[in-house]
């Protein structure tokens, strides 16, 4: 099936998918909640709206940075006036004594992750996400993508572009190497492997603030052969890479 590919890159980026109030978590690659979150949010969808577009919509993930995994130590709601301070379940307000509230936060610095999309809403989406209603931000408000955030348009076969194509990052590789080995994160059914399978309770069924709800699905972290010469060398490589990819798949569509 046809779709898009989506680059999900910037300093920092948070995909949580238990997260409480305290203490905020991260996956270490995309959720698919925080995927069609940023989707809803270019097509204008606010909160309480129903989701059913996004239901078949497929992801296919590739691991192309894993970055490095950092946590903020955070306060909230200290040094206010009572009628300011943070509220309670009870609709109250805390004390001045207990007002502060700690909090951790995780998220993923210098991470890069390339993302196959493909469904019946995949080219609508991709054309959102070039003129978006909302901004789209990286699992948190703050964390803004880089420019090159939709790579391709109205592809015939995502997945495979994803697997011979797309450039990586810089890393080391094995001098006379043909192939490197990469991560592939692939959902349950588009791919026939017995390897163990892990559990995300990530797909949102509403994003409404006052009754979230999330099912599960399943996912296969695969590690995957794709041709050495993606890679980009030291220093500006990669982006002259990626530029010269994006301009040559222009060139292609007109």
């Amino acid at each position: 099936m046809s779709g898009f590919l989506l680059r999900l890159a910037g300093p920092m980026q948070s995909w949580g998918e238990h997260s409480m109030f305290g203490e905020r978590d991260t996956l270490p690659y995309p959720s698919r909640s925080g995927l069609i979150g940023m989707f809803a949010a270019a097509q204008g969808v606010r909160r309480g709206d129903p989701l059913d577009r996004y239901k078949e919509l497929k992801f296919t993930v590739r691991v192309d940075r894993p970055g490095v995994r950092l946590v903020d130590f955070h306060t909230i709601g200290g040094g206010l006036p009572k009628e300011r301070t943070v509220p309670t379940a009870a609709g109250e307000r805390r004390d001045l004594k207990k007002a502060t509230i700690l909090t951790s936060r995780s998220y993923l610095a210098d991470a890069v992750f390339t993302v196959a999309v493909t469904g019946p809403e995949a080219d609508t989406i991709a054309d959102a996400l070039a003129a978006p209603y909302w901004q789209p931000y990286l699992g948190r408000r703050a964390f803004v993508p880089d420019p090159l955030l939709v790579l391709r348009r109205r592809v015939a076969d995502p997945v495979r572009e994803l697997v011979e194509a797309v450039p990586l990052p810089h890393r080391r590789v094995e001098e006379d190497a043909a192939t490197v080995l990469v991560d592939l994160i692939y959902e349950e059914g588009e791919y026939p492997d017995t390897r163990t399978l892990t559990v995300l309770n990530d797909v949102p069924l509403s994003f409404d603030s006052k009754s979230r709800r999330y099912s599960t699905r399943q996912i296969r972290v695969v590690p995957t052969e794709v041709p050495a010469t993606l890679v980009a060398g030291p220093g500006r490589d990669y982006q002259n890479k990626l530029f010269t990819y994006v301009k040559q798949c222009a060139e292609e569509a007109a």
